[in-house]
């Protein structure tokens, strides 16, 4: 929870305690504190007790942190089997791979135009923008006649 606090910000909190509430009052206050943490915590506690006992013997093994959705999904994807071909695609699969692939692929189309073969001069240049649509093309209504 606090793992991010580093030991010179705790100093820093401990000597504004000790200016805010002076050295006399300040176990007093520690020991408030930590006793109402206490009884938040037992609350907490028995209020999941006494929802695993409302649920029934069905949900005995039932975790609260499992109404998270990241880790309810994360559950449920690890005990899946049906999803074991899902995970070995998944890993066979290289993106970065089929990345430079096609990246060398389009550099090497546009580096090097190959001349059309016979067979392939009816087939349209598909990366080649044409000026004007084809007449077959056209829409069927003409603007112009109105």
């Amino acid at each position: 929870m606090f793992s991010d606090i580093g030991a010179l910000e705790v100093v820093a909190l401990v000597i504004l305690a000790v200016l805010i509430w002076g050295p006399d009052k300040l176990p007093e206050l520690i020991q408030d504190v930590s006793g109402f943490i206490r009884k938040i915590r037992a609350f907490s506690e028995s209020a999941k007790q006494d929802i695993r006992s409302e649920l029934g013997p069905e949900f005995k093994d039932f975790e609260f942190e499992d109404l998270n959705p990241k880790a309810f999904l994360r559950k449920q994807l690890a005990e899946n089997g049906d999803l074991r071909e899902i995970r070995e695609l998944r890993s066979s699969f290289d993106l970065r791979k089929e990345i430079d692939e096609v990246a060398d692929a389009v550099k090497g189309s546009a580096a090097a135009p190959v001349a059309p073969a016979a067979g392939a001069a009816a087939t349209p240049d598909l990366l080649k923008k044409r000026e004007t649509p084809e007449t077959a093309e056209r829409p069927p209504f003409d603007v112009d006649a109105t």
